[in-house]
């Protein structure tokens, strides 16, 4: 608090001259502002509750519930889930990843406002491999999509900001089965980065379409074959103005591209369909693609097939996940592994002797 002095200048001796007393100091707080309280932790009953009544707001706590790495939200998360399990699957899982440029948060938009104007309930997820070094989201995506961001029926999910690929795509896994559970009847799951992203949404979805352009040089340079090979459909986007025989022409490669590969499992021949979602042309028509293959596929039993063989093999990336924290989070580990890195270093001892050493020392402790 600031001290006001007696001015001299009042004393009667300076005539004609006077100094008003200033206004006492002001407190820097807020005397009115109400002090922060801490949001209440609900409880596995209170999130399912919330979550089959379709609270996107108790959705998207129970999100960030699954994202945290904190034990006891962990332990919280894994209760949860298993608590929805029972009200899952109701959904048609979409995978969407796209060349740089292919346009797919505008896709993304298209293809979801006409789900969501045919009453469809639409929830976006996504996987971003880059972000543990960048720690960044798809948060961008989302300011882009500004349509679908708004509508009732859509619930756009930015991407974790941290964490490994294999710990990303499990949460957004577990995202998907808690989305179901509120009432989302179609999940699309985006890949943000590029590489290994694609097979993680891969083992995760119903549907794997893959987004290119056409005009854009070589059409299969730089395509990888095990992106391709993936591809349940091809969407050539940006189909419109001078593009449109480019687009035709694109086509065409990519369907004699796809014939060169095996037969798959589900029955389904991938089809190539062009489409623009700026002029919002031939979203219908991947649309009527994917229903079909579900179709297809439910007839022919490979789609519970496929989801019973994507739920193993989760089980089993789950248990190679906790096993590596496990071992990195080991005391006597982490006490030994700078010492055995240093002898591999001055090539005292391989790196397969270095990592069996690590590995011995924990599976005596254990």
């Amino acid at each position: 608090m600031r001290r006001h002095h007696k001015h001299p200048e009042n004393d009667p001796s300076y005539k004609g001259l006077s100094v008003n007393r200033g206004v006492e100091g002001v407190s820097s707080v807020n005397p009115y502002q109400r002090p922060k309280t801490k949001r209440r932790q609900f409880t596995v009953e209170e999130y399912l509750d919330g979550i089959l009544k379709g609270d996107t707001s108790v959705l998207s706590q129970a999100v960030t519930l699954i994202e945290s790495a904190l034990p006891k939200h962990q332990q919280l998360a894994q209760k949860l889930v298993e608590a929805c399990m029972p009200y899952t699957g109701n959904s048609i899982r979409l995978g969407i990843t796209g060349v740089p440029g292919a346009g797919k948060s505008t896709f993304i938009e298209a293809l979801g406002m006409y789900l969501v104007k045919k009453s469809h309930k639409l929830a976006v997820l996504a996987i971003d491999p880059s972000s543990e070094r960048s720690k960044g989201s798809i948060l961008g995506d989302k300011t882009r999509m500004e349509e679908l961001s708004v509508a009732e029926n859509a619930f756009i999910r930015p991407s974790p900001s941290a964490g490994s690929l294999g710990g990303v795509a499990r949460k957004t896994r577990e995202s998907i089965i808690l989305c179901e559970a509120a009432g989302y009847d179609v999940i699309f799951v985006e890949t943000v980065g590029v590489g290994q992203s694609e097979t993680a949404v891969h083992s995760m979805v119903d549907f794997f379409l893959l987004l290119q352009l056409a005009g854009a040089g070589d059409e299969l340079q730089g395509i990888k074959r095990g992106i391709m090979e993936m591809a349940d459909g091809i969407a050539i986007n940006k189909s419109d103005g001078n593009n449109v025989d480019k687009a035709r022409i694109a086509k065409t490669q990519y369907q004699n591209a796809l014939r060169l590969f095996p037969a798959t499992d589900s029955g389904w021949s991938p089809e190539v369909i062009p489409c623009s979602a700026l002029e919002k042309t031939g979203i219908d028509a991947i649309w009527d693609m994917v229903l079909r293959y579900v179709e297809l596929t439910r007839a022919n039993r490979f789609f519970d097939a496929h989801r019973n063989q994507q739920a193993k093999y989760w089980m089993y990336e789950t248990i190679h996940e906790q096993l590596r924290d496990r071992f990195y989070q080991d005391p006597e580990i982490i006490k030994m592994i700078a010492e055995v890195e240093k002898k591999v270093l001055a090539n005292e001892i391989s790196s397969f002797a270095g990592a069996k050493l690590l590995l011995d020392q924990y599976a005596i402790k254990s």
